[in-house]
């Protein structure tokens, strides 16, 4: 899988073929791996834990757990400011030391995901706290077609 910020799209591949591609939406402060800086790590990742299967779409997680509500306006209307991470969560783990992994730019510690996001977020712009955000469809689908362990290789281009 690959991850490209300036493009903002991720492509699924199977060997060298584009199998998927998908619109996202990655970190508003660009690329970086620092802890507290909501950037989007760049590097070589894992998917690290697949959270959410069986949940039905808009399925709400704070500290990924469920919460048990579903994502609705009214929901969003008396929780503003809030930054939704609905329907699946694809945990990542950086592979790189140094780089994304351990220490201060620990992806996996930073709680680096590709999650869903309300329907109306803006799709193909920057505009996240450093994680990967997805249309909810989209991710359910992409949550079926990769397993823990898929490599995740996010750049700034490709």
């Amino acid at each position: 899988m690959q991850i490209d910020l300036q493009l903002q799209q991720l492509r699924l591949l199977h060997g060298t073929d584009c199998v998927a591609c998908y619109a996202v939406s990655t970190a508003s402060n660009g690329p970086g791996e620092r802890a507290g800086s909501e950037c989007t790590p760049c590097g070589l990742h894992r998917i690290r834990l697949k959270i959410g299967e069986g949940l039905p779409e808009n399925s709400v997680f704070i500290g990924r757990r469920p919460t048990g509500e579903r994502y609705t306006p009214e929901l969003a209307a008396a929780n503003p400011g809030r930054d939704w991470i609905l329907s699946r969560i694809l945990w990542l783990s950086g592979l790189e030391p140094g780089k994304n992994r351990g220490g201060r730019v620990d992806s996996l510690r930073r709680f680096i995901y590709i999650h869903g996001t309300p329907d109306f977020e803006p799709m193909g712009q920057a505009a996240s706290h450093g994680c990967i955000r997805m249309r909810n469809k989209e991710l359910m689908e992409l949550f079926n077609r990769v397993s823990v362990g898929t490599v995740v290789d996010i750049r700034e281009h490709f």
